[in-house]
Order: C-alpha cells, then structure tokens, then sequence
C-alpha cells in the first residue's frame, strides 16, 4: 500500500449506540394508556367542572410520566455522547467527557459538572446476580481432567457493561478532531410548558 493510499483510507466507523430501560418504556407506555382512558371516561362524562379538572391532570401527569419514562436516552457515536434526561438534553463532546461512573445511578463527569444517566438505572439485584455468576464461573474454570478451561469473561450487570462500552468509546473518540468542543444543555420545554400549565390549572380548579 503506498503512502497515497494510507492517507486516503477512511478512518474506521462505529456504529451509533443507543441505551434505554426496557422497563421504564413498558411501564410509562401502561401508565399513559391508563391515564388516557380514565380522562377520556371523566371528560366525556364529567360535570364541567370534572372535565377541567381531568384536562388539566392530563397536562401534568402525561408529560411527567412520559419524561420520567419515555424520554430518557443516552446515545453514543465516535464523536459524541448525547443524554437525553426528564427534562434536559445535553450533548457531550467526548473530548469534554471526563470521567462514567456508576454507584448507586450512573453518572457522567465533564469539565463543567456532572449528569445523571437516567436511561441507565443501576441495579443493585443485577450486581449481585452477576456476582454469583462470576464466583461460579471462577469455581468452573478446570475441566474434569485437570485442565484450565476458558470460561470467558466474568458476566456484569446491565448498567456496568453499558458504561464499560461507553468508556471503550471515549477512548478511542477524545483525541479525534471532531469529537472536541464543549457540552451543550437544553430544556425540554415540550414537556415543562404543558406540565405547568396543568399544575396551574389544576391549582386553581381544586381552590374553587
């Protein structure tokens, strides 16, 4: 391969990674579909002061349920890592990612703060679980002939390996030209503005 040809050989691609909690979506989505149809009942045949009171819980609670479950995400390419929480958006550099780390949440370090991972949840019961696993695996490793079986690497809870991914990227992404500048946070005003709206109103109908 001559020198021309190195200089033009792409540099390689990571696909872009998405994390979510399959459970939190599942829960949210039933919570919704429940509130939806307990308002729909109230205000197709409420008093008119029922109506208003059900519309204006459905402005506060759906939003909330849907930020709290729906919404969050963390999404990681070579040059970036995006965490979408309840009700900001904050876009990371890698180059500004300093340190992840999860303790009792999983929480990302950047040179000006820190930020929860809320589609990350840490589970205690999963740490555990994969401990046992591990300590099993380690007591499995000699065949029964003696000899050293590879048991592959020790098993890790879901939050944990996410974060090992996620650091596996940074690594290879904060020297990258295009992986540098600073993070960026923005509200989620499609989820506060109608919330408010419903603590407002909601407020007021139960003062009368």
């Amino acid at each position: 391969m001559t020198s021309q040809e190195r200089s033009t050989t792409p540099a390689p691609q990571y696909a872009q990674r998405s994390y979510r909690a399959p459970a939190a979506l599942v829960g949210g989505a039933l919570l919704i579909l429940l509130g939806l149809w307990l308002g729909a009942d109230a205000l197709l045949r409420g008093t008119p002061h029922t109506k208003l009171v059900a519309l204006f819980v459905l402005l506060l609670g759906v939003p909330l349920v849907a930020a709290f479950s729906l919404r969050p995400l963390v999404r990681a390419d070579e040059d970036r890592l995006l965490v979408r929480n309840p009700f900001r958006t904050i876009t990371l550099p890698w180059s500004a990612v300093e340190e992840l780390r999860a303790t009792f949440s999983a929480e990302v370090f950047t040179t000006d703060g820190k930020y929860q991972l809320w589609a990350v949840p840490v589970s205690l019961r999963q740490r555990k679980k994969a401990a046992r696993q591990a300590s099993r695996g380690a007591g499995a490793t000699r065949s029964r002939f003696g000899l050293n079986a590879d048991a592959g690497p020790p098993p890790k809870a879901m939050a944990d390996q996410t974060l090992a991914e996620l650091r596996d990227l940074k690594e290879r992404a904060t020297h990258r030209e295009t992986a540098q500048g600073e993070p960026q946070v923005r509200w989620s005003y499609a989820i506060l503005a109608p919330a408010a709206v419903g603590a407002v109103g909601l407020a007021v109908m139960l003062a009368l």
